[in-house]
């Protein structure tokens, strides 16, 4: 039974190395790559972070959605790449798990880059922490707006934190300066 379970592995972690190292194409114009290395530990990660969430996935799985999703981001550079994507997903698995799987894999991907860089500025703590906290306990509590956005612009509506805001700043600076 171990030895069928390694081949197993083994054969679905070779499924999705390939599309894996695909994404460089797009990510390169970024100035990210992967290695061949850092697509098998990333894949490695994957597979703990299934174990752990006790979820099952097939085929290439959501690394190269992720990739293709954040590798525009102002907020990721090749010095924290790797890292950044195993981050993401096994920030992925807790919230597909947390939103009991309502929610699609695009909706929360977009839900999460939104975030990510408007936000949280590239904090990966604060996006799971608060954003994908507070938008899994309305979805749990049922709501379904994102479906019609896609997972875009929705966390203003569950914010808790006053953001700043430009016209009320430069008022109060127009303030300042009149006195």
């Amino acid at each position: 039974m171990g030895l069928e379970r390694d081949w197993m592995v083994l054969l679905e972690q070779q499924t999705a190395l390939e599309p894996v190292l695909e994404t460089n194409q797009a990510a390169e114009r970024f100035g990210l790559t992967l290695t061949k290395e850092d697509a098998k530990l990333i894949l490695e990660e994957r597979a703990k972070t299934l174990r752990e969430q006790k979820r099952v996935e097939f085929g290439e799985g959501i690394v190269p959605k992720i990739v293709y999703e954040f590798c525009d981001s102002d907020f990721i550079d090749q010095s924290c790449y790797r890292e950044t994507i195993i981050r993401l997903q096994e920030i992925f698995y807790l919230y597909k798990n947390e939103m009991q799987d309502e929610i699609s894999d695009e909706e929360l991907l977009h839900f999460m880059r939104e975030q990510f860089e408007e936000i949280c500025f590239g904090d990966l703590d604060y996006l799971e922490g608060t954003c994908l906290n507070l938008f899994s306990q309305a979805v749990r509590a049922g709501y379904r707006g994102y479906q019609a956005s896609e997972g875009r612009g929705e966390y203003e509506k569950f914010d808790e934190v006053k953001r700043w805001d430009y016209e009320l700043y430069l008022e109060a600076l127009r303030e300042l300066c009149w006195r």
